[in-house]
């Protein structure tokens, strides 16, 4: 279960069944993530591309803070079920459009396609640590972001991504953000 912590559908609970194997971003690094983006962007005139989006915590805090432009990219077809039925129920089928497939075959597929202020990633905290650089690698070369984007890697606090690009990370106990500019010569604090 998650909660949307802010906009129209503030403090609306949100369960997924009990069989979904899923780690929704904890309410307290939500919180202090939106902080930061929303001090950075206008939420409702900017695109957003949510990888392993999971059962949508963030495409649905996204929507409900008034995103029109999310992409919601899920392998699990129960899933991308579950969000296009829970974007149905709360009236954001036209903000959140939802994408299955496997992310790394999908960012292959779609580079060059479409640029995003905003690229979140949340990938299984299992997922080895040189797939977390094919996916950074893949979103900075490749167009994916605008030239005021951000690129967010959701990653265990224990682990260290070290990259040209990456301008911040904030810990919020076992979970971090990590910040990475698409822009290599410029890079500035978010």
């Amino acid at each position: 279960m998650f909660r949307i912590i802010s906009g129209k559908w503030k403090a609306k609970k949100i369960a997924a069944p009990k069989n979904f194997d899923v780690r929704p971003t904890t309410d307290f690094a939500k919180e202090a993530l939106f902080s930061i983006l929303e001090n950075k962007y206008d939420m409702q005139s900017i695109s957003v591309l949510d990888l392993f989006a999971g059962i949508g915590s963030i495409s649905f805090e996204l929507a409900s803070r008034g995103c029109q432009d999310v992409t919601s990219v899920e392998m699990n077809p129960k899933h991308t079920a579950f969000i296009n039925t829970t974007a149905s129920e709360l009236d954001m089928s036209l903000q959140i459009n939802v994408q299955r497939g496997d992310v790394f075959d999908w960012l292959k597929k779609f580079r060059n396609k479409k640029s995003f202020e905003i690229v979140f990633s949340d990938a299984p905290f299992e997922m080895e640590e040189k797939k977390y650089y094919e996916l950074i690698s893949l979103v900075l070369n490749n167009k994916f972001l605008k030239e005021n984007g951000v690129l967010i890697v959701e990653h265990q606090s224990r682990m260290k991504l070290e990259h040209p690009n990456l301008v911040d990370t904030r810990k919020y106990g076992n979970v971090s953000f990590s910040f990475f500019d698409p822009n290599k010569e410029d890079n500035q604090e978010l």
